[in-house]
């Protein structure tokens, strides 16, 4: 049978790995992390669209960015439909 400073020290990893959880899918889902991304998905557009010399790269560039904003938004709606048709 497990000390009590044996299952004391479990409880503690186990808390300090919950805390480290929450955070990553704190960032997971944060509005930085999206804005980020967003943002460098515009400039590795412009540049490939300047490059390609194809017309109109930042305007174009747009698209891009813009899908992937909206494809983070719907998913949480999307994500919340599966997990309730699923439980």
């Amino acid at each position: 049978m497990p000390s009590l400073e044996m299952l004391i020290e479990r409880v503690k990893r186990i808390e300090e790995r919950n805390t480290r959880v929450e955070q990553s899918k704190a960032w997971e889902t944060s509005v930085i992390r999206r804005t980020c991304i967003a943002v460098l998905t515009y400039a590795v557009v412009v540049i490939f669209f300047s490059v390609a010399q194809l017309p109109k790269p930042f305007v174009n560039a747009l698209v891009p960015a813009g899908a992937f904003l909206i494809s983070t938004l719907t998913l949480g709606l999307v994500r919340t439909w599966w997990i309730k048709k699923h439980q």
